[in-house]
């Protein structure tokens, strides 16, 4: 299928249309695995290695679990390592809905010295990474890295052949994932130890390319804190600020070991400590959590931190060992005292939509509302042994009495188990969900219930903490324009078969529809913009009169092939309504808004929180309206940009992550709601907010209305001699006013572009397939009205211009363009390659980039100019026009003199013409007496003297009588 923005992850929402029973929707990845090539025997074969297919039961049984570390929505395939002294990895591209045990072909190698202290040697894959387009493992201490084959993100780059040792002189102790891309890269890291401890290599991947730089540059982190010896435990990467947060371990030989929080400015190579931990763990003495300021008690338990979590919507930063620290600005900690000291964690799993899970060395599975301070054990718990039995009592296939967690992660906010089941001597991997909301519910029902005597016997009665029974989300706005994605319809043909059933042609036929739909979606971002704003208008523009003939034919069933195609089941969609739920994510462009309602129904006092990421850049205005009569409230939120928090960027690129957090007041943990699907926790909601340029907008060239205006203005308008279509042409001498339009190709918005912008001819040539791009001199000197050097190919009578005054600011209500193409520029004396006016293609730049104040989008549209009818320089007219002169004025001398000589040429002319015919007839004469001679001289020979005198007579007599006709003819010839 055509694929568009170079995406390898994709997934097929399959819904209900409502009708009959309830179907849940379902949703299937379809991602691209780039680690599989095609053989000649037409099978497929691993590039990373071999694949195994026994999953021997040592592989994962009682082995410990390990986190699952991928770039988030970038990620086509998942890696997994940790099965014991095997080079293998865990392959997935399915998000395990299936996977592959791969046996990696990499060399095994150890090189020990003594700067690195490593003892022992293994063949385990103890760390591994998933990239949107490479892999990265850690074995022992060595790094490898495998780059796949995709076109689509990268053409020049074909993937790797083998596995790559980076950093071979190296001594890597632990493998640090950054979860999100940023500035068109995806980024690991590498924490050090031996020659190189207190240093971290920063690796980059761009296109498939991987770099790695080891910072901080000038000082190791341990000089640059002032202490002698330091060891970086963990490490987090920022995008947003380009900041790293260093996790270090100091060894002081006066006191015991203690732990800072450094952080590292990549700009600026600064380094400063941002928070010192506590030796001990705070006494939180029956409190939920406690702010650590320095002044409070503490246990005898040490705090022993082992690594950091970060989610970028909401500044939420763990620290987490034996203890669970929490903070959203790095400095000030808040302990969360429900986690138990005497447990310590293994890895923590961020949804990043507001819930964390917690696994323990243990394999304990413990669960965070990230919003809140309550910790609560999902695995084992009460709730968990209610959940399994009545999953046993209907004989599910997903539990087993023996089973190992291998991991845990987070998919489409749902939370999943990778568990290796053990059941009647076979052992399977499945993939199963672990109902949060529902573990949850049995706990709260398992600890707050009463027994009443009412009469004879006993009652059973919940306690319902839930402050309220009813909550609503209304008036939500079409989620589309806040969502950005664009959705098509594309219903399958009509099968002209009595029992209706499609077959491999018609299943054929809607296979090659829906190519050339997503085709024409991958091909719309196009410079000159189509008439109807949509772009499945090119497929039926030529074909809709004809609508009703081929649903006469599919009536009567003629149609060919017996499939009929409705045109009207092929369109884009552009009024989708709101399913009264959040989005799953909001963009904001400079100064939009957000605004719903939320319905709820008091069973208790009622109070309702908007918590925002970062109130600096945006804002929540939260009002209220008591509903008496229904003992309700209704609560208007609208959540707005506050217009200086981002600079200009391209559209969908470099945006701001927040977030907002909906919060009602004493829900946490108390407030369910049933579904089909299970129960749902209620009364918090987090939306993550992107802020910037929204993905799906453009500029594009309005040529239809830049045509009608421009012969309105010039009061006509000559397109080329050969007409182009797709490319009209513009008039050397005529006013050239431009305008714009800002497609939104999520909604169908198409308006002209009011904002201000900054025009630009970038290069050129007489044909399309001489332009060439300019420099930056060039441009300079082609299109500032500074320039001095006589090389402007335009101006304009706009006075308005750069605050450096190097360009002119343009927009939809400038004076026009004024084509001069100077001396110096590079369309002065183009010549002409026929007999038809000189034509030029410039290259042009639109940009408001620093001109427009109006949106976050940096708008950037570069398109091919055609212009015809350009004059020659002064010195070529002038000897065009001196060899034209004479070539006419020597035609016109050429002309008298025929005029003067042409009687006597006639006469000449007439005179060798008749002697020329005099001579031919005497030669033609001659040889005709001369054949009678030879004739009768065989006859006759006696009398051969007389006949040659009568020859000799006649001859004389036929010359006499030829001279005595030429005089009568001289005479009767008229004088002229």
């Amino acid at each position: 299928m055509p694929i568009k923005n170079g995406s390898v992850v994709m997934r097929v929402d399959v819904s209900s249309n409502g009708l009959g029973p309830f179907i849940p929707n379902k949703r299937f990845q379809v991602n691209i695995n780039g680690f599989l090539e095609r053989q000649r025997d037409n099978t497929l074969q691993f590039t990373v290695g071999n694949e195994l297919f026994n999953l021997i039961p040592r592989y994962f049984v009682n082995v410990p679990s390990r986190p699952l570390w991928y770039t988030v929505d970038q990620a086509p395939v998942f890696i997994l390592g940790g099965i014991p002294e095997e080079k293998a990895i865990l392959l997935t591209d399915t998000n395990f809905k299936d996977f592959f045990l791969v046996e990696l072909s990499i060399d095994s190698c150890w090189v020990g010295s003594f700067y690195c202290p490593q003892t022992s040697f293994t063949a385990t894959i103890y760390d591994a990474i998933a990239t949107e387009s490479t892999l990265f493992i850690r074995q022992n201490q060595l790094i490898y890295y495998f780059t796949g084959t995709y076109t689509t993100l990268h053409e020049s780059n074909r993937g790797s052949e083998r596995w790559v040792r980076v950093l071979a002189n190296e001594c890597i102790k632990k493998l640090c994932p950054v979860h999100f891309h940023s500035n068109g890269s995806e980024y690991v890291m590498a924490l050090t130890t031996g020659k190189h401890e207190g240093y971290v290599h920063f690796g980059t991947i761009t296109d498939g390319r991987v770099s790695f730089e080891l910072l901080p540059r000038q000082r190791s982190v341990c000089n640059g804190i002032l202490v002698v010896n330091c060891s970086i435990t963990w490490a987090v990467f920022i995008a947003g600020d380009y900041n790293l947060l260093l996790l270090v371990e100091i060894e002081d030989p006066s006191t015991r070991k203690y732990f800072q929080v450094v952080s590292y400015d990549l700009v600026s190579d600064y380094l400063v400590v941002l928070y010192t931990i506590p030796e001990f763990i705070p006494d939180a003495r029956g409190l939920e959590f406690l702010m650590v300021l320095g002044t409070e008690s503490y246990t005898n338990f040490p705090m022993v931190p082992k690594g950091m979590s970060y989610n970028p919507y909401n500044n939420l930063l763990f620290i987490w060992g034996n203890f669970l620290l929490q903070s959203y600005n790095s400095e000030n900690f808040i302990y969360l005292a429900d986690f138990p000291k005497e447990l310590s964690i293994k890895y923590l799993v961020n949804s990043f939509y507001g819930d964390t899970a917690i696994v323990t060395e243990t394999e304990e599975i413990w669960y965070l509302l990230e919003g809140s301070y309550q910790v609560y054990k999902l695995f084992p718990s009460k709730g968990w042994e209610v959940h399994v039995s009545l999953q046993v009592m209907q004989q599910s296939s997903l539990y087993a009495p023996n089973e190992t967690m291998v991991t845990l992660f987070y998919e489409d906010h749902r939370l999943y188990q990778l568990v290796y089941l053990i059941d009647n001597q076979q052992g399977r991997l499945v993939k199963r969900l672990v109902p949060v909301g529902q573990l949850l519910m049995y706990q709260q029902i398992s600890n707050d219930y009463l027994l009443e005597r009412q009469g004879s016997h006993l009652t059973l009665s919940f306690t319902n903490f839930c402050p309220f029974t009813v909550m609503r989300l209304r008036d939500l706005p079409n989620p589309q324009i806040y969502t950005r994605q664009e959705r098509y319809r594309a219903q399958p043909p009509r099968v002209l078969e009595p029992g209706g059933f499609h077959s491999d042609n018609s299943l054929a036929v809607y296979q090659g529809l829906v190519y050339y739909l997503l085709w024409l979606h991958s091909k719309y971002d196009k410079p000159y913009a189509d008439p109807v704003h949509d772009p499945t208008w090119r497929w039926w523009k030529n074909k809709k009169q004809d609508q009703d003939y081929y649903f006469y034919l599919a009536s009567n069933w003629r149609s060919a092939g017996s499939v009929h195609v409705d045109m009207a089941s092929y369109e884009k969609i552009y009024d989708l309504k709101a399913e009264n739920e959040l989005p799953e994510r909001i963009f904001l462009d400079k100064g939009t808004s957000y605004r719903f309602s939320v319905f709820l129904t008091a069973r208790d006092k009622l109070g309702l929180a908007v918590v925002l990421a970062d109130p600096e850049c945006i804002e929540a205005v939260v009002k209220e309206k008591v509903l008496v009569n229904r003992n309700s409230v209704l609560f208007w939120v609208t959540l707005s940009d506050k217009r200086f928090c981002f600079d200009q960027g391209i559209s969908g690129h470099h945006l701001m992550k927040t977030s907002m957090l909906l919060k009602v007041a004493g829900s946490s943990g108390h407030c369910f709601q049933n579904t089909h699907q299970g129960p749902r926790m209620q009364g918090n909601l987090m939306v993550p907010v992107l802020i910037g340029c929204p993905p799906g907008k453009r500029l594009a060239f309005d040529i239809t209305y830049t045509l009608e205006y421009n012969r309105l203005q010039n009061k006509h308008y000559f397109d080329c001699v050969h007409v182009a279509p797709e490319m009209p042409c513009f008039l050397f001498r005529d006013i050239f006013y431009p305008f714009f339009l800002i497609q939104d190709l999520v909604t169908g918005d198409s308006g002209s572009f009011q904002g201000s912008y900054v025009l630009k001819v970038v290069g050129g040539g007489p044909t399309q397939d001489t332009i060439k791009e300019y420099s930056e001199e060039d441009i300079y000197r082609f299109n500032s009205p500074l320039d001095k050097t006589g090389s402007l190919i335009w101006t304009t009578r706009n006075t308005t211009t750069t605050e450096d005054s190097a360009f002119n600011i343009l927009s939809h209500n400038s004076l026009g363009i004024e084509w001069l193409c100077m001396e110096n520029s590079p369309c002065h004396d183009t010549i002409p390659h026929s007999i038809f006016a000189s034509e030029f293609f410039f290259k042009v730049l639109v940009s408001n980039r620093g001109v427009d104040k109006s949106t976050y989008c940096d708008y950037q549209l570069t398109f091919q100019l055609h212009i015809h009818g350009l004059p020659l320089s002064a010195r070529r007219a002038f000897l065009i026009l001196m060899v034209s002169a004479s070539l006419f004025v020597g035609l016109v001398i050429l002309y008298v003199i025929s005029c003067l000589l042409s009687p006597y040429v006639v006469k000449v002319c007439n005179v060798l013409c008749w002697k020329i015919n005099n001579i031919i007839a005497w030669e033609s004469y001659i040889y005709s007496i001369a054949s009678d001679t030879r004739a009768f001289s065989n006859t006759s020979g006696t009398k051969s003297g007389e006949s040659s005198g009568g020859i000799s007579r006649v001859v004389s007599m036929v010359a006499g009588e030829n001279k005595t006709d030429t005089k009568e003819t001289l005479r009767k010839k008229p004088i002229s």
